[in-house]
């Protein structure tokens, strides 16, 4: 193999994935990783450029183009080529604590931005990335680090998502006694709750506990923050304290009375998906044999209808306020910026082979809801202009017995901003000084309660720039990269 002229010898050659139709009948993780000869031609088309795009995380036009947590993608795509596996994995863990999620749910930014991408298909980074950290699992590589001197400082960690279990990972090897507080019956947050299984194994987020666990990090379960132990109890007893409660206040519809029975929101519908999942039971929440309707067209969106199509629904229709994307990246929207085009999922792709159409429908909403003795029987959608306000003479009846809002998030609960005494933005996150994830006396705060709503990635880049400043403040210096 060549891996000079790689790029122009060998096609993008993605992880295969089980077909639609027979992924349907289970929840379990559908891609499949390549041979390892096919990995290592992939690998070989990085160019290793003098100016990697790949992991620039530059903003352009309001958008990220990049890896956030500049990982060195060329340095340990070039190992993956050579078979220096172990190495690829030490310069990959160098900048991201946890690639077994990245490499599962990342949108990869990185590969949105790779040079191979102007005239030809971009590497898979993605791919490559899950072959490295699952290869150091297989092989043994990934054990419990030995911390060997700790600070005497304790650090309580509120919440277990990314940005959580991200700032625990780098202070707690740094040296510091790490608690960690989750208010759920298991650690993980979005992680564990609020992604499927089908798109990440939640025996993979127990692998990465248990490890951190073996390495002294605590977890503190079925505690929440503001109600179970209160700010005061924890500055008694901590040196720092770490909010990384997430953005879990749901956007609610206008109009929309989500107290009718059969209306949820999309975050409380997975999270009671995976229980049952886990527990082996019963859907609490079926949409067996129901006309299902979702609001919202992300990344939530697509996991309630990839999950809705599993528990067999009759049918699904998700409704999108944007205007359908191009197919492909118009002259307004040049490499390297992120490409506003039309993404189909996962989750439109089984719809499309269940019922043979996309499940979307652009520029649409609800204006009005139907019930009949407290339930809800169908809606009626409208069309928007381009000024967002519904068209006279495009409305049309749906049947519903399922609406699921997946309308995204707008900030912290005010239960948990008021017993914290939070200070907020206008967006309703944490407010911090400027870039610092500072918020006042030993209280910081990290990932999406400040930030706002987010990726993993995003998430994982917080929590280790939030450790770094916290480990300054209780050390006088840092040597958290």
């Amino acid at each position: 193999m060549d891996k000079n002229f790689g790029f122009l010898q060998y096609d993008r050659q993605d992880d295969p994935i089980v077909p639609a139709e027979e992924r349907l009948k289970s929840f379990q993780e559908f891609h499949r990783p390549l041979d390892v000869e096919a990995r290592r031609k992939q690998a070989a088309r990085c160019m290793h450029c003098g100016v990697p795009f790949c992991q620039s995380a530059i903003e352009l036009k309001g958008m990220v183009t990049g890896c956030p947590l500049h990982n060195l993608i060329p340095e340990w795509n070039e190992e993956l080529f050579l078979g220096n596996d172990q190495y690829a994995l030490i310069r990959l863990l160098k900048t991201n604590p946890f690639p077994e999620f990245t490499s599962r749910v990342c949108p990869a930014l990185c590969e949105k931005a790779c040079i191979n991408g102007i005239d030809s298909k971009p590497t898979t980074i993605h791919d490559n990335e899950f072959f490295i950290i699952e290869n150091g699992f297989k092989q043994g590589w990934m054990k419990p680090q030995d911390i060997k001197e700790r600070t005497g400082k304790k650090v309580a960690i509120i919440g277990s998502g990314p940005a959580g279990l991200s700032a625990a990972y780098f202070l707690n090897q740094r040296g510091h006694q790490i608690d960690v507080y989750e208010r759920e019956d298991h650690p993980g947050g979005l992680l564990m709750y609020g992604i499927p299984n089908m798109k990440l194994d939640k025996s993979v987020v127990d692998r990465r506990i248990d490890l951190l666990e073996k390495e002294g990090v605590r977890f503190i379960l079925n505690t929440e923050a503001g109600k179970d132990i209160s700010r005061q109890e924890l500055e008694d007893n901590y040196d720092a304290i770490v909010m990384a409660t997430g953005s879990t206040l749901p956007r609610s519809l206008a109009g929309v009375n989500d107290q009718l029975s059969g209306i949820y929101y999309a975050v409380d519908f997975l999270k009671q998906t995976t229980k049952d999942l886990l527990a082996k039971r019963p859907w609490s929440i079926d949409a067996k044999d129901k006309n299902v309707i979702i609001v919202g067209g992300g990344d939530t969106g697509n996991d309630c209808t990839g999950t809705v199509l599993r528990q067999g629904c009759n049918s699904v229709t998700a409704l999108e306020m944007m205007p359908k994307p191009p197919v492909e990246r118009l002259e307004s929207n040049p490499w390297p910026e992120w490409p506003k085009v039309l993404k189909v999922d996962y989750g439109q792709t089984e719809s499309i082979e269940r019922f043979g159409k996309d499940p979307r429908l652009f520029t649409t909403t609800i204006s009005e809801v139907y019930e009949e003795d407290g339930h809800i029987t169908g809606v009626q959608i409208v069309k928007l202009g381009s000024d967002r306000k519904p068209i006279e003479g495009t409305e049309e009846y749906l049947p519903c017995d399922l609406l699921l809002i997946a309308a995204g998030f707008i900030g912290v609960p005010n239960e948990l901003s008021s017993s914290f005494e939070l200070p907020l933005t206008g967006r309703n996150t944490i407010s911090t000084n400027g870039d610092s994830k500072h918020v006042d006396g030993k209280l910081f705060a990290c990932g999406d309660c400040r930030r706002g709503q987010s990726l993993v990635v995003w998430g994982l880049m917080e929590g280790r720039t939030c450790a770094r400043e916290v480990d300054e403040s209780l050390m006088g210096y840092s040597n958290i990269e």
